[in-house]
């Protein structure tokens, strides 16, 4: 589990960082989270045409440019590298999900990308502050195989019946899941738990759902919101 050392207390992870009081996936955003009172920063990864690690949600920029052929140096002012983004959440675990799905147009690149996650990962933080997600189970899986010391987790959305999606993760050795609000309810962070495994809502603005998501004993509340989620979860 991430959150070993205080298991009462659920970590606050900022979605793209502060991302209602910033432009999401920012060094603006990661700062904001920071002074926030984030625990853990979570963003988003894909690669550029000259295989730099960039951090970007969509498959493509806002000006329509696929952001796998475009060069690093040529990307909007507003989009970091992975490794700017590690120096500017400095003090922060890092959440680093790998963007490239089964479908989107930059999919052929995922194994590289996974290499080079690896690569930064190790330099810039140690196996207690990051951890490495995507929805693609073999994105995950490719970590691990890469390099066993870096934490992982399997992101879920769709309702594949709790036990079936358990035991899946636990079966690729990966000791988080990053379950979709709308599929957890108290049955799903104890069956986890049972499991061995550890549970990172996304994504929760709701303060009273944090409430309720922080009773059961969820490990991790993933918000755009992490003042407000640091507020309910030390109130």
């Amino acid at each position: 589990m991430i959150n070993e050392s205080s298991p009462r207390r659920p970590l606050v992870l900022a979605h793209r960082g502060a991302s209602v009081d910033r432009q999401e996936n920012t060094v603006e955003a990661f700062v904001e989270a920071r002074e926030q009172g984030a625990d853990w920063v979570e963003l988003d990864v894909r690669l550029s045409a000259d295989a730099v690690l960039v951090v970007h949600h969509d498959a493509h920029y806002p000006d329509g440019r696929l952001v796998r052929e475009v060069p690093m140096a040529e990307a909007p002012d507003h989009v970091p590298s992975l490794a700017e983004a590690f120096e500017a959440c400095e003090g922060m675990g890092v959440n680093v999900e790998v963007k490239n799905l089964p479908g989107d147009p930059d999919h052929e690149a995922s194994e590289v990308v996974c290499e080079a996650v690896v690569g930064l990962a190790s330099a810039y933080r140690p196996p207690e502050l990051v951890l490495v997600s995507s929805f693609d189970i073999a994105a995950v899986d490719r970590i691990r195989v890469a390099d066993s010391s870096i934490p992982t987790a399997w992101v879920v959305a769709e309702r594949h019946g709790t036990d079936l999606v358990l035991d899946r993760a636990v079966a690729h050795g990966h000791g988080v899941v990053n379950p979709w609000d709308e599929l957890v309810d108290e049955h799903l962070v104890e069956a986890a738990h049972r499991r061995g495994l550890s549970v990172l809502v996304w994504t929760v603005d709701d303060p009273v759902r944090i409430g309720e998501l922080v009773g059961w004993g969820v490990d991790g509340i993933i918000s755009n919101r992490p003042g407000l989620a640091r507020s309910v979860v030390d109130g």
